[in-house]
């Protein structure tokens, strides 16, 4: 291997991209894989879990590992595509070795594990070499002290825990996008994936819940009691919430929206209500609604919410009250680069684009696509006889329901039809 950095943290390397000797990003780190022996014996570092394109999670040999610096990770590009699966003798740094409760015997601290270092030993193997230890908060405010040692100089971090914690690891997490996020959780082992998810806070496990898998969604809302399960399902966009119900059994699904708040539980039962994959079914009942009197300024300040997906924020909806749907009259939609360039107090009606055909709810998903296809649109309306608006469908929602089944799991191929395939021994 070439010069690498004498030392390199588990928890800076997650989100690093990986590149081929051609310089092509071929994917990024999400894990590191190590091999567990005695307490004094420093384990040594199989590989890493890297995400491809296409979100397939493949092993990546250290000994394919050429390069690491601050910024990035660089492989020799011959990669085995398989999906990684972890085996009994492994463990996964990330996913499962922080939070570890150890204790250092020479002052008698006792924390969790908050990261760990690692280095090429003198075999050119890299190994675990140092760990970085954070005491309980002796204070509601303040962090517990922290503390960086040897290998050898902790207890504990070879002991499975029945009941560890997930501090750090959501620490992690909340710093990936959601769709990552999913794919770290979607790969721990049950016992610490239900730890995670009891640790977090319900917007951002909704968050994460809209980007698993079907079964996944279902197996981890079956194992919440009933209380937090409905206040998850508030959480998530209605459109999400619904398809998620559906697939729960008739009993429990009738539990869970008796616990949802009225209003939320009514928009994911009229969702249920459309024909699967229509407009109706598809469509989200909260885009951005303004009345004609709203001015620029209004209209910016709503997109400017970051809980708003890119997609909806890309278009306002400018209808007669009442302005939640079923709402008035839809007069036309207002797109934002064309209110960026008008003054903050104009209004929205001077900027009305009102020749954007609407759809209706029975519009086939081929006459959805065809529609935003036809028109360059990331959102269209979606209206009822009367004309009033019932929501939008998104392109994002749309490709969900385009794509087939499993389409997170599908098989990839390299981008790069020079390299060469290894397997992993």
């Amino acid at each position: 291997m070439t010069t690498a950095p004498t030392r390199v943290y588990a928890a800076r390397l997650v989100g690093l991209p990986i590149f081929d000797p051609q310089g092509d990003q071929v994917g990024k780190v999400r894990d590191l894989v190590v091999a567990l022996r005695s307490e004094g014996s420093q384990p040594r570092v199989l590989g890493m879990v890297a995400e491809v394109f296409g979100r397939r999670r493949i092993f990546v040999p250290m000994t394919r590992v050429t390069n690491i610096d601050s910024g990035q990770v660089y492989t020799t590009g011959l990669l085995n595509m398989r999906r990684f699966e972890q085996r009994s003798t492994e463990t996964l740094v990330i996913g499962q070795m922080l939070d570890r409760q150890v204790t250092i015997p020479s002052s008698g601290v006792t924390g969790t594990v908050y990261d760990v270092g690692m280095e090429q030993a003198r075999t050119r193997d890299w190994v675990l070499s140092r760990v970085a230890v954070q005491e309980p908060s002796k204070t509601f405010r303040r962090k517990g002290q922290t503390h960086l040692v040897e290998w050898r100089d902790v207890e504990g971090l070879t002991r499975r825990e029945d009941a560890q914690g997930a501090t750090h690891l959501i620490a992690a997490l909340n710093e990936m996008r959601a769709a990552d996020a999913a794919n770290v959780i979607h790969d721990l082992p049950a016992e610490r994936r239900s730890a995670v998810v009891a640790a977090m806070d319900d917007e951002r496990l909704a968050d994460v819940l809209e980007e698993l898998p079907e079964e996944d969604q279902v197996e981890i809302l079956e194992r919440l009691d009933s209380e937090r399960a409905a206040d998850i399902l508030e959480e998530m966009s209605p459109d999400d919430a619904a398809d998620l119900i559906a697939d729960l059994p008739p009993e429990t699904a009738a539990t869970l929206l008796g616990l949802m708040e009225p209003d939320e539980a009514e928009d994911v039962r009229r969702l249920m209500s459309y024909v699967e994959n229509t407009a109706g079914a598809m469509m989200t009942p909260e885009p951005v609604i303004l009345a004609p009197d709203a001015t620029v300024a209004d209209a910016l300040a709503h997109v400017r919410n970051p809980d708003l997906p890119v997609s909806l924020a890309a278009m306002v909806f400018i209808c007669r009250p009442p302005l939640e749907t079923p709402t008035g009259r839809l007069l036309g939609v207002a797109h934002i680069q064309r209110l960026l360039r008008e003054p903050p107090s104009t209004l929205v009606a001077a900027a009305l684009d009102s020749s954007i055909d609407s759809l209706r709810l029975d519009a086939s998903i081929d006459q959805v696509a065809a529609h935003i296809a036809t028109y360059n649109l990331v959102a269209a309306p979606v209206v009822d006889d009367e004309g009033r608006l019932l929501g939008a469908v998104t392109v994002d929602d749309l490709l969900d329901h385009m794509l087939p089944d499993g389409w997170r799991d599908a098989a990839v191929r390299s981008h790069n039809p020079h390299a060469g395939v290894m397997r992993r021994g």
